[in-house]
């Protein structure tokens, strides 16, 4: 099996609002239908679901690889629908900052070394 790709179901508890948050961090959002959104950034996608369950959107983490940390820590800081926002610290494999979305999913952005 050569695997071309893997994409994340992203859940979320008011579908509207997530939507406008991976828009505000850079991500173009297509529907696709009524509860199933493409985000694409790039050659990067993934889904955005209308689903949501609390334990899984708790426990639901992406690691998202920027090519500039700082220029992706000032873009993501003006989300007005983040939840909440880490400093970018330095790390031995790179640089990382933690994004809180919505709906209480947590994203890594990371510039690896």
């Amino acid at each position: 099996m050569k695997v071309e790709s893997i994409r994340a179901f992203i859940p979320c508890k008011d579908y509207e609002i997530s939507k406008a948050f991976y828009t505000e961090i850079g991500f173009i959002a297509e529907a696709l239908t009524d509860h199933l959104t493409l985000l694409k950034n790039g050659n990067t996608t993934a889904f955005l679901q209308r689903f949501y369950d609390e334990a899984l959107a708790q426990n639901f983490m992406l690691q998202v690889c920027v090519s500039d940390i700082v220029q992706a820590h000032k873009l993501c800081s003006g989300s007005i629908h983040k939840q909440k926002i880490s400093d970018i610290s330095s790390e031995t494999w790179g640089k990382v900052f933690y994004l809180w979305g919505p709906s209480g999913e947590l994203l890594h952005i990371t510039q690896l070394s």
